[in-house]
Order: structure tokens, then C-alpha cells, then sequence
């Protein structure tokens, strides 16, 4: 059976999962990194590149192909919550929280290869691949994704980006849905 066959066989029956849900399928795929290596795409610009592997209308699944010492913008998921999946290499995170609208790094840390972290639907992170090896990541949430919002740290600028974007700042207007200054005085004083 395909790799996309056992996707779909085994998350189209799932209906609004829960954390538990997800993470119980993801294990049970037992992903490797010969499973998604027809499906990497070049990074090119951007931190990673992405491609879509399954959507229903309750969940979608990712695969990303990092580059190397290259950091995606702090985001969040919208309204989704999921599950990242380290399938090769290691991922350094930072996970943020937000005050005054202004996310503020509060933990960094690596998930190793096989291990897997959850993002909860308030979750504001980044994540890089640090080292000169490959980082290959597979990416589950429900509902997929919409509403993701990206931080311009250095802009204070936040902006809600179309389904077709990954977490960087939009080149193409028609990927930003909404742009926000993001009033910093409280934190930056």
C-alpha cells in the first residue's frame, strides 16, 4: 500500500480528533523518511519547503523540508492544534507567549529524531533546523489549518496569511489576508 493510501486510510474516518486521537494515528503510521522522500520539496527562499500530503475536512498532514540555519517566523496555528513529528534530524523550537500582542520568547528547546511535540491551538512558536544535517518533519492538525497568523518581529507586524503560506512573511499580497501593527510599547520600554 502507498504511503498516501495509508494516509488516507488512516485519517479520513477521524471526525474533530482530539490530541490523543491524532498523536494515537501518527504513531501508528510509523513514518519513516523513505515513506516521504519522493514528496520533499526545496526549500528554495523560504525556511522549509512544504507540500501537502492529505486534507479532509478535519484534518490535514504536511511534510516540511527544512533548510539549514534557517529560522521560520514565530506563528501560530489559527484555530487548529496538532502534532509535529521529527522524522529526520533534530528541531530546535522557541516557544513564545504573547504580551501586548508581541510574542516574547520564553523556551527554547530540541525534539530528536522519532519524537514528536504537540501545538496547542494558543501555541506561538518558531522552529530551525540549527544543524548542517537534513530536518524532515511531518505536521498533522485539526481542523486544518486557517487564520495562521505570522509574526514580523522586527517589523511589529503580525499578519494572518492564506492556507497556501508557510510561516514566513508573505511575498504575494493575495497571501496576506490581514496585517496588524502590534503595539510593543510595554514590552519594549
Amino acid at each position: 500500500m502507498s504511503f498516501i493510501s495509508r494516509l488516507q486510510q488512516s485519517f479520513a474516518p477521524l471526525h474533530a480528533p482530539t490530541a490523543q486521537e491524532l498523536k494515537g494515528v501518527l504513531d501508528h503510521l510509523q513514518v519513516t523518511e523513505e515513506d516521504l522522500r519522493t514528496f520533499l520539496e526545496d526549500p528554495g527562499i523560504h525556511p522549509y519547503g512544504r507540500k501537502m500530503l492529505f486534507q479532509s475536512e478535519h484534518v490535514e498532514v504536511l511534510i516540511m523540508n527544512w533548510a539549514q540555519h534557517f529560522k521560520c517566523a514565530p506563528h501560530d496555528h489559527g484555530n487548529s492544534h496538532g502534532w509535529v513529528h521529527v522524522v529526520k534530524g533534530v528541531s530546535t523550537q522557541t516557544i513564545y507567549s504573547l504580551q501586548r500582542e508581541i510574542p516574547v520568547p520564553q523556551h527554547t528547546g530540541v525534539t530528536e529524531e522519532g519524537a514528536s511535540f504537540f501545538a496547542p491551538r494558543t501555541m506561538v512558536h518558531d522552529m530551525e533546523n540549527q544543524s548542517e544535517s537534513s530536518l524532515v518533519t511531518l505536521h498533522v492538525y485539526s481542523p486544518p489549518i486557517s487564520g495562521m497568523k505570522v509574526y514580523d518581529l522586527e517589523r511589529c507586524m503580525a499578519c494572518v496569511v492564506s492556507e497556501d503560506c508557510g510561516a514566513w512573511w508573505p511575498e504575494e499580497q493575495r497571501q496576506r489576508l490581514a496585517e496588524m501593527k502590534l503595539d510593543g510599547e510595554a514590552v519594549m520600554g
